[in-house]
C-alpha cells in the first residue's frame, strides 16, 4: 500500500483560476491549449536551387556556387498586419516587460551611410519587387558586405516588410561568395522571420542554408530555436537543439537563452527547463540576465514563487545584474502564489537598485492584491500610481475595473470605463467580462442584461469566458431559463464548451442536490475529451453530504461506480456531430431539470453523509490522483465538512484515514486533531496553518470554518477553541473580529460558538489588563448560514443557546433579530466572576470509540 501512496500534494497549490488573466501573447486564449502548429510545407514557397542545380550531386557543390532563390514576394499580403514593435506581440504589457529599462541593442551600428541611404530609396518602393532590385542594384557597389545587408534586413523587419527582407537576403547571399558570412545573413534572416511569427518560413530559410552548406552554424541554429520558441513550438524548438547537438556542434550562451526562453513561452515544466540550465552549467556556459530572466518567466507561468525567489538570489549571487523585466517577472510569480506581503517587499527594494517600477509592476501587483481580496491595498497602490504620474495601460484599467467589480461599486467602475475611453483605449472583452462578473455576483441582473446588450452593439464579440461567466452568475442565483437561453446563444455562436463552462454548470447541479445529473455531466465532459480540474471535483466532493435528495439517495452506489470507469477520451472525428447533438440534448435536459426543481419543489435541507457517499468521496480522491490532479485548501475543506455530516464519528475518522494515504500530512492533522491526539500532530497542525497563510483571506476563512466545525460536531471542543485562537493569531477573522463586534454572518454552527468562547476569552484579557469594554457590544448572526425562515436561523439559535447555558448576559434585539448586544460594563462585571473563565476555556465532550473498519470497495 506504502508504495502506491502518492507524494505529498500542498493544499495550497496554485488553483487554475487564479492563473493571470492577460497573457504576454495576446493572440492566443489562455484557456486553451496551443493550436497546432501549421505544417511546414503549407507555404507554397521554394529557397532552393533550380531544376538544373539541384540535380547535380550535393557533393559537387562547392564555395564558387551561389543558390538561386524563387522570389517569395508574391506570397506576401497586400497590407503589413505587424505593428513597428517588430514582435508581433502588442500586448502592452508584453513590450512594457521587454523593452522598458532595458539596455538599446548595438547591433547593426557597423553599416556603412550607403545602407542607410539605400533603406531610404526602398523605402519608397511600397511592394514592387522589381523597384526594389533595381534599388539593391544601383547600390550593389556601396553596400559593404553582410553587415550592411543585415542592417537592411533588421531595419525592413522593424517595419513588418518581411517580404522585402526575403527579396533583399535572396540578393546578397547570391553575391555573397563567404561561406561564413552568407551564415550571418542566414542566421540574421531566420531570427527576423521568427520575430514576425513567420516560423515555416524561418525553417525553410534554415533549411535550405543547411543544404548548401553555409547553415550548419551555432547561430543559425539558436535562431531557429527562437524563431520556434517565440511562436510557443517548444517542443520544436528542443528537437533543433538536440539536432544542434548530435550534430556535433556545442551549444552557447546565446542558444542555451534561447531554449530556455522557448520552453517557457511553450508551457513546458519546470523541472525539465532545469534539466537544460543545469546541461548548460555542466557544459561551462555561464548564465547571464537573460538565461535567469528566463527561468524566472517559466516560474512566473506556474506560480512557483519559492523557486523563482530562489533563482533571484542566486542570481544576486553569481553578481549579475537585475533590470526591470527580473523585477516585474518575479514579482508576478511572487503575486501568483498569494504572497503579497513579501511582493509588497520585493517592490520597495527596487528604487535602491535604480529601477523604479513601472505600469506593469503596479498591475501586476494590484491584480495579486485583487486576487488575495485585499482590494484596499489595491486601491491605494492604483492611487500611488496616478500620483507619480505613471500613465495606465489597457491591463491597468481592466485590472482596476475589475476591483471595482467585485466591491460592487459600479459608479467607480463606470468612471474607470470612461477614463479609460477618453485616454484612447477602447472596451474589450476583458473589459466586459469583469463588468458581467461583478454584476452578477451582486444580483444586480438587470444591468448585467443591459451591458451585455452595449457589449454586442459594440461589435465586441463575447468569448468563452463571457458565456462561462454569465452562466455560472445565473445558474448560481436559480434564473435557470436565463441560463438555458445564453446557452443556446453561445452554441449559435459556434464556440465548444470548455473546462470552465461544464465545471460551473457541475457545480450549479450540486448545488441543487442534483449529485446524479453531475456526474453525468461530468462523464460527458470527459468523454468530449475535456479533462477535468481540480474546481469540477470540488464541487462534487461538496456535494456529498451536503445533500441528500431522493435522487442522491437512490443512486448514490451507481455514482460511485461511475467515477471508477471515467477516463478522458477524445471522440472519433466521425462520431462529433452525434456528440455535439448529445452535448446538447444534456445540457438542456439538466436545465430543464433545474428550472423544475426552482419551480415545483423546494430545495430539500442539507443531510448527513453515509457510507456511500464516503465510498464516492474516496473514488473522487482515487480519479485525481489518476490524472494528477492535486487538491487544494478548497478540497480540504470541503472533505472537512463531508466530515461534520458523516452519520458517526467512526465514519468521520475512516473517511479521514483512508485520505492519509493519499495526503499524511493535511489528513493526518485533521484525523490527528478528530481523534485528540492533539500533543503529537500540532507541530504538523502549524505547518499546515503556515501553508493556509498563503491563500486569500476568504478562502482561509473558509478553511478554519471548516476544521473547527469538524471538531465541534464531534466533540472535540479544545481542539476547535485552539484552532480558533490560531486563526485568530494569524489574523484570520480581521473583518469579523474587533474589541466591540463578533460578526458570524458566514460561520456554520460548530465554528461560530467555537469563535463565541474565543472571543468572550479575548475580551477578558482585556478587562483582567484594567482595559474598559467599549459601551455597546455586539454579537451579530443574522439569518445564519443555512436559515431557511426569517428570523429563525439556525446559527441564531445555536449562538441564543449557548450564551444563556453559559450565563453571558446578551440580549437579542428587538428591531434586530440577528443581533445579540450587551453593555460593557455588565459583561466586564460578568467576566470578573470567579465561575466565568471555567466555563469559557472548552473541554473535550467525547472519549474515543475503538474504529471499526469500512469496508472500501476497490476503485
Amino acid at each position: 500500500m506504502a508504495s502506491s501512496t502518492p507524494p505529498h500534494c500542498s493544499i495550497t497549490g496554485t488553483k487554475p483560476y487564479q492563473n493571470h488573466p492577460y497573457p504576454q501573447n495576446h493572440l492566443k486564449n489562455p484557456r486553451q491549449s496551443h493550436p497546432p502548429r501549421p505544417n511546414a510545407h503549407s507555404h507554397k514557397v521554394s529557397l532552393t536551387k533550380p531544376a538544373a542545380a539541384a540535380s547535380a550531386p550535393a557533393a559537387a557543390s562547392s564555395s564558387h556556387q551561389v543558390p538561386a532563390f524563387t522570389s517569395l514576394s508574391r506570397f506576401c499580403p497586400s497590407k503589413s498586419d505587424l505593428g513597428a514593435d517588430f514582435s508581433g506581440r502588442r500586448s502592452t504589457r508584453f513590450v512594457s516587460k521587454v523593452h522598458l529599462g532595458r539596455p538599446k541593442s548595438n547591433v547593426g551600428t557597423r553599416h556603412t551611410s550607403a545602407a542607410e541611404e539605400a533603406l531610404h530609396h526602398a523605402i519608397q518602393c511600397g511592394k514592387d519587387d522589381l523597384e526594389l532590385e533595381t534599388v539593391l542594384l544601383s547600390f550593389e557597389s556601396r553596400l559593404c558586405g553582410s553587415d550592411d545587408y543585415t542592417f537592411l534586413l533588421r531595419e525592413f523587419g522593424n517595419r513588418g516588410e518581411y517580404w522585402k527582407a526575403i527579396q533583399c537576403f535572396e540578393f546578397a547571399v547570391m553575391r555573397e561568395r563567404r561561406k561564413n558570412e552568407q551564415g550571418k545573413l542566414a542566421s540574421a534572416m531566420i531570427s527576423i522571420l521568427g520575430r514576425l511569427g513567420k516560423v515555416d518560413l524561418a525553417r525553410r530559410v534554415f533549411d535550405t542554408a543547411v543544404s548548401e552548406g553555409y547553415g550548419n552554424t551555432v547561430y543559425a541554429y539558436s535562431a531557429l530555436i527562437s524563431a520556434y520558441g517565440r511562436s510557443g513550438y517548444s517542443n520544436d524548438s528542443v528537437q533543433v537543439f538536440d539536432s544542434m547537438k548530435s550534430c556535433g556542434l556545442r551549444p552557447n550562451l546565446v542558444t542555451y537563452n534561447a531554449v530556455i526562453d522557448a520552453c517557457g513561452k511553450g508551457g513546458m515544466e519546470f523541472n525539465r527547463v532545469l534539466e537544460i540550465f543545469d546541461e548548460m552549467l555542466k557544459n561551462g556556459v555561464q548564465p547571464d540576465r537573460i538565461t535567469y530572466n528566463s527561468l524566472l518567466a517559466v516560474c512566473s507561468r506556474g506560480g512557483l514563487w519559492e523557486a523563482a525567489k530562489g533563482l533571484f538570489n542566486e542570481m544576486v549571487d553569481r553578481g549579475i545584474d537585475q533590470d526591470i523585466f527580473t523585477y516585474n517577472t518575479l514579482l508576478d510569480a511572487v503575486c501568483k502564489g498569494g504572497q503579497m506581503d513579501l511582493a509588497s517587499q520585493i517592490m520597495s527594494q527596487m528604487p535602491a537598485k535604480n529601477i523604479l517600477p513601472n505600469v506593469v509592476t503596479y498591475s501586476t501587483m494590484v491584480d495579486g492584491y485583487a486576487k488575495a481580496g485585499r482590494y484596499d491595498d489595491a486601491l491605494s497602490l492604483f492611487n500611488e500610481m496616478k500620483f507619480l504620474g505613471i500613465n495606465l495601460d489597457r491591463v491597468s484599467y481592466n485590472t482596476l475595473l475589475s476591483v471595482y467589480a467585485k466591491l460592487g461599486r459600479f459608479e467607480e467602475a463606470l468612471d474607470i470605463c470612461k477614463e479609460m475611453e477618453d485616454s484612447g483605449i477602447k472596451k474589450d472583452v476583458v473589459t466586459y467580462n469583469a463588468l458581467l462578473g461583478g454584476l452578477g455576483k451582486q444580483g444586480k441582473f438587470d444591468e448585467l442584461k443591459r451591458v451585455f446588450k452595449v457589449m454586442k452593439a459594440e461589435k465586441v464579440f463575447p468569448n468563452l469566458l463571457t458565456y462561462s461567466t454569465l452562466i455560472d452568475v445565473y445558474s448560481k442565483a436559480g434564473l435557470y431559463r436565463e441560463a438555458m437561453e445564453i446557452f443556446c446563444e453561445f452554441k449559435q455562436a459556434g464556440l465548444k464548451p470548455d473546462v470552465v463552462l461544464y465545471s460551473a454548470l457541475i457545480d450549479a447541479l450540486c448545488k441543487n442536490g442534483l449529485v446524479e445529473s453531475a456526474v453525468a455531466l461530468l462523464s460527458e465532459m470527459t468523454r468530449e475529451g475535456i479533462r477535468p480540474n481540480v474546481i469540477t471535483y470540488n464541487s462534487i466532493i461538496d456535494a456529498f453530504g451536503r445533500t441528500l435528495t431522493d435522487e442522491s439517495l437512490a443512486h448514490a452506489s451507481d455514482v460511485a461506480n461511475r467515477f471508477s470507469s471515467l477516463s478522458v477520451s477524445i471522440e472519433d472525428p466521425a462520431q462529433s456531430k452525434t456528440a455535439v447533438v448529445r452535448e446538447d440534448n444534456c445540457v438542456a435536459k439538466i436545465f430543464g431539470q433545474l428550472a423544475s426543481e426552482k419551480d415545483g419543489q423546494a430545495k430539500k435541507d442539507p443531510g448527513s453523509c453515509g457510507r456511500q457517499d464516503i465510498l464516492c468521496i474516496l473514488g473522487i480522491f482515487q480519479k485525481m490522483h489518476e490524472l494528477e490532479i492535486k487538491p487544494n485548501v478548497v478540497t480540504f475543506s470541503a472533505i472537512l465538512n463531508a466530515c461534520s455530516r458523516c452519520d458517526s464519528f467512526q465514519d468521520a475518522s475512516m473517511l479521514l484515514e483512508e485520505l492519509m494515504l493519499f495526503d499524511n500530512q493535511v489528513y493526518g492533522v485533521a484525523h490527528g486533531l478528530l481523534m485528540g491526539y492533539r500533543e503529537n500532530v500540532w507541530f504538523q497542525a502549524l505547518s499546515l496553518f503556515d501553508e493556509v497563510k498563503q491563500i486569500d483571506s476568504s478562502t482561509a476563512s473558509a478553511f478554519y470554518n471548516a476544521l473547527t466545525d469538524m471538531l465541534w460536531h464531534f466533540g472535540q471542543k479544545r481542539g476547535a477553541q485552539l484552532v480558533v485562537l490560531e486563526g485568530r493569531r494569524r489574523h484570520v477573522w480581521e473583518n469579523m473580529w474587533s474589541n466591540a463586534c463578533l460578526d458570524l454572518h458566514l460561520m456554520s454552527s460548530g465554528a461560530a460558538l467555537a469563535l463565541v468562547h474565543a472571543w468572550l476569552l479575548d475580551i477578558r484579557s482585556i478587562v483582567f489588563e484594567g482595559h474598559e469594554l467599549p459601551k455597546l457590544l455586539s454579537i451579530l448572526t443574522g439569518w445564519g448560514k443555512h436559515s431557511k425562515v426569517v428570523g429563525d436561523g439556525t446559527l441564531k439559535r445555536s449562538v441564543e443557546a449557548l450564551l444563556a447555558g453559559i450565563g453571558a448576559p446578551f440580549q437579542l434585539e428587538k428591531c434586530n433579530l440577528g443581533r445579540f448586544t450587551s453593555s460593557g460594563s455588565v459583561v466586564a462585571a460578568w467576566l470578573r466572576k470567579s465561575g466565568t473563565l471555567e466555563v469559557l476555556v472548552l473541554n473535550d465532550d467525547r472519549n474515543h470509540p475503538k474504529i471499526t473498519d469500512l469496508q472500501v470497495v476497490p476503485l
